[in-house]
C-alpha cells in the first residue's frame, strides 16, 4: 500500500531515501518529550523526504524503467553479498586470536570457553578491532574467556523469564500492547553477554505455515498495536521471507507498528538492502528499528551510511546498549557513543543493566556505578542524548528504571 505525507501542499513519497534527512533534529528533540508510540505515529521526519525518483510502489509491482535504471545508485557497494560476509565470519577462537595478534596465553582459555557458545565474528566487525590489544572494547564483546565457565550466584539460563512469556511457538507476550516474535536463533555475531544464549531456538517456527498459531493469537487480541521481530537476529532471514511475514502482520487491522530489533546493520552494513527498505518502510505499518551498539567505534563510515539509508526511508532509529565492564563502563565511553549515534540519526533509547545470564558475570557493572555514570552523562549532554538506564525484571509490566 502506498503511503504519502502532506507538506506545503505537496504529496511526498516515502520510498525515496536519497535526500538528507533534515528532520533528524526534530526526532531527537521530540524523543525526550514524547512517548515512543506517539512519536512513531507523528513521524515528523516524513515531511523532509522529497518526492522520489524511485517512487513508492506496491510490494511486488513491476518497477518502471527509470526505477530500474537508478535502483542501485544508492545501494552500498557489496550490499548484495551480505550472505558472503556471513560465510567469511571467523568461527574459531584460535583463529580470532591469531588474526588479531593476541598473546598466545589467551588462545587456550578462549578455545575452552567457546565450546558451548562458539565464536562468530564477521569480517567488517573484525576490522574495527585494534590488533594486539586484549583489552579492546570491541574485542571483549566477542572473545570467549575462561570466566564464562565459572558459576556465579544469581546468574541463570533464563534471566528475563522468556519461558514463562511464551504464548505460542515463537511468540512472547510480556508487555501491554506489544507482542514479540522470536524469528530465528541465528545472529551475525555471538556476543558473549547474550541474554538468550540458552534460549530453546528449536521451538522457533522454521516455515511460513508454522507462524499461523502466533499470528492468530495476535489477530485475536485487539489490544496489541505493535509487533516486534527479534531473535537471534531477524535480519538473518532473507528479505522474501521477512516480507511475507510483514505482510501477514500488516493484514491485522489493530497492529499499527512493526519494530525490528537487530545488530546486523552494525555487524554487516551491507545487510541494509533495497529489498529490506521496501518491506520495512513500504507498507502500512509504521517502521521502527532498534539497533544495538555498545561503543562509538562500532559505528564506522559504512555503518553510518547504512543507518542513513534507513533514516532516509523513514525508519525511526533507536539504539539500546548494555552497560558492560571493560567495554563502556565510563561516562567518556557512553557520551562518545551518544554523540556518535545522534550524528548518524539514531536516538539513544536504552542503557540496559546486564541481564544476569549464566556465563556473563564478568561483564556486570554495579548499579551504583551505573547511576553515577548516567548522572555524569546528564551533566555533559542534552537530555535527548541520555538513554534511559533500565533493567528487565522478570514478571514486571515494563523495563524498570534504575
Amino acid at each position: 500500500m502506498e503511503r504519502t505525507a502532506k507538506s506545503r501542499g505537496r504529496e511526498l513519497t516515502i520510498a525515496n531515501w536519497s535526500q538528507p534527512p533534515a528532520g533528524r533534529a526534530i526526532i531527537a528533540e521530540m524523543s525526550i518529550l514524547t512517548p515512543l508510540a506517539d512519536l512513531v505515529r507523528a513521524r515528523p521526519w516524513r515531511a523532509h523526504v522529497r518526492p522520489g525518483w524511485l517512487g513508492t510502489q506496491r510490494r511486488g509491482a513491476p518497477r518502471s524503467k527509470i526505477q530500474e535504471s537508478f535502483a542501485g545508485r544508492f545501494q552500498p557497494p557489496g550490499a548484495s553479498s551480505w550472505q558472503a560476509e556471513l560465510k567469511a565470519a571467523v568461527r574459531d577462537a584460535g583463529e580470532l586470536c591469531q588474526r588479531l595478534h593476541l598473546p598466545p596465553q589467551l588462545v587456550a582459555g578462549s578455545a575452552a570457553a567457546a565450546g558451548e557458545f562458539p565464536v562468530f565474528v564477521p569480517p567488517a566487525y573484525l576490522a574495527r578491532i585494534v590488533p594486539g590489544d586484549p583489552t579492546d572494547p570491541l574485542l571483549r564483546q566477542v572473545l570467549p574467556v575462561a570466566a564464562e565457565s565459572l558459576p556465579a550466584a544469581g546468574f541463570t539460563a533464563d534471566p528475563v523469564a522468556d519461558a514463562a512469556a511464551r504464548d505460542q511457538p515463537g511468540l512472547l507476550r510480556k508487555y501491554a500492547g506489544r507482542a514479540l516474535l522470536v524469528t530465528t536463533g541465528a545472529c551475525a555475531v555471538h556476543c558473549r553477554y547474550c541474554f538468550r544464549h540458552h534460549y530453546p531456538y528449536e521451538e522457533t517456527p522454521h516455515a511460513d505455515a508454522a507462524w499461523e498459531p502466533a499470528l492468530a493469537a495476535i489477530a485475536a487480541d485487539p489490544t496489541l498495536h505493535e509487533v516486534i521481530l527479534s531473535g537471534g537476529d531477524p535480519l538473518m532471514l532473507v528479505d522474501d521471507r521477512l516480507a511475507r511475514l510483514a505482510d501477514r502482520i500488516a493484514a491485522i487491522p489493530h497492529v499499527a507498528r512493526l519494530r525490528v530489533h537487530t545488530r546486523l546493520p552494525i555487524m554487516i552494513p551491507g545487510r541494509v538492502t533495497d529489498e529490506l527498505l521496501t518491506w520495512l518502510a513500504g507498507g502500512r505499518l509504521a517502521p521502527v528499528m532498534v539497533i544495538h551498539a555498545n561503543h562509538a567505534r562500532e559505528i564506522d563510515e559504512e555503518v553510518a551510511a547504512a543507518l542513513d539509508r534507513l533514516c532516509r526511508a523513514g525508519v525511526l532509529l533507536l539504539n539500546q546498549a548494555v552497560l558492560l565492564a571493560g567495554v563502556n563502563d565510563s561516562a567518556d565511553a557512553l557520551c562518545a557513543l551518544s554523540e556518535r549515534l545522534v550524528a548518524v540519526g539514531v536516538t539513544p533509547y536504552y542503557l540496559h543493566q546486564l541481564d544476569r545470564v549464566a556465563g556473563a558475570a564478568h561483564f556486570e557493572v554495579a548499579e551504583d556505578r551505573g547511576r553515577a555514570i548516567v548522572a555524569e552523562m546528564q551533566r555533559r549532554l542534552p537530555g535527548y542524548m541520555v538513554p534511559k538506564y533500565v533493567r528487565e525484571v522478570a514478571g514486571e509490566a515494563s523495563k524498570m528504571p534504575i
